[in-house]
């Protein structure tokens, strides 16, 4: 099928695409909003040093160097200790010291608003809030929490001489609108068009009216001559 035939077949039901990308444009514009500014959200992040310290006297071999086998171990921690981050354990503990200072946030919304990442021996944490005064005041009763509490964490890993040191933080800043938010209303009605060129071939495919000649050539008939359009 050449390029011209993909046109008439949309020229012929062009408003069918038309129509469900203005539909799925308008029932958007009602959903989304976009001339009301949405509501500011702030961010909190912190960076942490997990380590381990060298083995000393009897627990050192002639031929190795503790201090290797220090850091290869803190390596391996990290992974272990980044879930603890994000556990509901260390989110019920930072919960707790909130209340202690009768601010109530659940241990729930502390967990889902948490996210971690991690290089080497350095794991980060930052908070997502769209009150930035609980948002302080979850973010420094976490790094207190693990300035604390961390060799608690590390017992329940079986880790013994492990030990945290937050190198940054918490900092604060306001979260900007992500891309999805830029192009959720455009992408809406391109996908609305599409969906609505589909249905126009479609339609095509179950349509066995006869148009042109070819299509009576395609039912095996011969065509001996056709009447210009208009006559």
């Amino acid at each position: 099928m050449e390029l011209r035939e993909y046109w008439d077949i949309l020229r012929r039901r062009w408003w069918i695409p038309v129509l469900l990308a203005a539909l799925v444009g308008i029932i958007s514009l009602i959903q989304l909003r976009p001339w009301q500014p949405a509501p500011p959200m702030y961010n909190a992040s912190l960076r942490m040093l997990v380590g381990v310290n060298p083995a000393t006297g009897e627990d050192v071999a002639t031929y190795y160097d503790p201090r290797y086998y220090a850091w290869l171990t803190s390596e391996y921690l990290v992974d272990d200790f980044t879930e603890v981050v994000r556990s509901e354990l260390f989110a019920k503990n930072v919960s707790a010291r909130l209340a202690d200072q009768a601010i109530q946030v659940p241990a729930g919304a502390i967990q889902g608003s948490a996210a971690t990442g991690k290089q080497h021996r350095i794991i980060s944490l930052n908070f997502t809030w769209p009150d930035q005064g609980q948002l302080a005041q979850s973010a420094n009763a976490a790094a207190v929490e693990l300035s604390e509490n961390a060799p608690a964490y590390f017992e329940q890993l079986g880790t013994a001489g492990a030990g945290v040191t937050i190198i940054d933080g918490p900092g604060f800043g306001v979260v900007g609108p992500g891309l999805r938010d830029r192009i959720e209303l455009p992408l809406r009605i391109l996908l609305g068009f599409l969906v609505g060129v589909g249905i126009v071939f479609l339609l095509h495919y179950l349509d066995n009216t006869v148009r042109t000649a070819k299509d009576l050539e395609a039912l095996g008939l011969n065509v001996l001559g056709h009447l210009p359009k208009g006559k």
